[in-house]
């Protein structure tokens, strides 16, 4: 083992073991190599029985929780894990955060900062909710922390946990197109960081007033290195190097399409689109009579508005299936707090369209008489 990694996780070592222990993350895999678990988390956790040391790992498709005492038991818990071959530690402490990522040459790349979060009590063994970012997270005295916005915020975060795979290793790029105030860009880099991912984020909003005010927030949370905002257009901002998951939230209408096209173009490897208004093909379908015998669904104006949401994400969903995507549409949040609740999420698997994927699309197409924006998007570019 390379001296200056062996450092490195002995260092790694004493904050596991450290009273100031917060929560860790292990995850990933060496080059060549392969842990007996894919994740392990660290937290310390009072039980009625005193104080302990809560370790959960997953081998992919089971969890398994213990709480070991603090001393003999803790130290050889840890050791154990430390000698697996993972590829990322993510640790957080009262006083500092840091990370280690092993390079693909073994060799240790170590980052470290002031603590992002506040020392609190530790969480306690019957903790009502498990949110996937604290709510107590210091991140949410910056962003706003109403109940609202947290409760999207961890819907978000679970729809991205469901989307990448447990084993992710490697550098990760990220582009949120039309990112508004980004507390859900935020929020991401946050959750992937806490994962021990090696996360870049770009966030990309046509307004100079926001790039300014979020790369200001950027900078009091300490992440200015790793997350940057361009002010643009979602269909021309310029994002060097091509990311590897690009977020689309609430984009107006034909904004969604614009991302999505240009995940495509991208070959993103993950979309998380969750779209907002459909006035594009509501427009077509008021312009013209409905086929038979589907009158009834257009004749009223509401039902047409609803209907051609529907027809709008369904018709996305397949566009995305013909080039090279598994596509899916989800609801990420309770319609109570959004109305706009649902989410295109898209992996891509390079597969080639089947003729009949592609029949059934024109068929649809052609029976309403409509032309989705995504299509003449990917049309101009291909």
């Amino acid at each position: 083992m390379p001296e200056a990694l062996e450092s490195a996780l002995a260092e790694v070592r004493a904050l596991l073991l450290a009273p100031g222990l917060t929560r860790a993350v292990a995850a990933g895999r060496r080059r060549g190599q392969r842990p007996s678990v894919v994740r392990a988390e660290l937290r310390p956790v009072a039980l009625k029985s005193g104080p302990r040391l809560q370790i959960a790992t997953s081998d992919g498709s089971r969890p398994h929780t213990r709480n070991v005492a603090p001393g003999a038991e803790a130290d050889a818990a840890v050791d154990e894990l430390l000698a697996e071959p993972f590829g990322n530690w993510h640790v957080e402490t009262a006083d500092a955060t840091i990370q280690l990522r092993v390079t693909k040459s073994g060799e240790a790349q170590v980052h470290r900062a002031a603590a992002s979060r506040t020392a609190g009590e530790p969480e306690r063994h019957d903790r009502a909710k498990e949110w996937l970012l604290d709510p107590g997270d210091p991140l949410f005295r910056e962003i706003g922390g109403s109940a609202a916005k947290r409760r999207q915020v961890d819907a978000f975060l679970r729809a991205l946990a469901a989307t990448l795979p447990d084993d992710l290793t490697g550098p990760l790029r990220v582009v949120d197109l039309g990112c508004g105030n980004a507390y859900l860009t935020f929020a991401a880099y946050r959750y992937l960081l806490r994962r021990g991912l090696d996360v870049t984020l770009v966030g990309v909003d046509v307004r100079e007033d926001q790039r300014r005010r979020n790369t200001e927030l950027a900078e009091r949370l300490g992440w200015a290195d790793r997350v940057s905002f361009v002010a643009g257009t979602i269909a021309e901002a310029p994002v060097e190097p091509a990311p590897d998951l690009v977020l689309a939230l609430h984009a107006c209408d034909t904004a969604t399409d614009e991302a999505l096209a240009r995940a495509v173009r991208w070959d993103a490897r993950w979309v998380l689109a969750a779209p907002c208004c459909h006035h594009d093909l509501a427009a077509q379908l008021r312009a013209r009579p409905a086929p038979g015998p589907y009158e009834l669904l257009t004749r009223q104006g509401i039902l047409r508005e609803r209907f051609a949401d529907v027809l709008t994400d369904a018709l996305r969903a397949g566009l995305l299936r013909l080039h090279g995507y598994r596509a899916e549409v989800v609801e990420f949040v309770d319609s109570q707090h959004t109305p706009r609740n649902l989410l295109i999420r898209a992996r891509r698997t390079a597969g080639a369209s089947t003729d009949g994927q592609r029949a059934e699309y024109r068929e649809l197409v052609g029976q309403w008489g409509v032309t989705p924006r995504l299509e003449t998007l990917l049309a101009e570019r291909a």
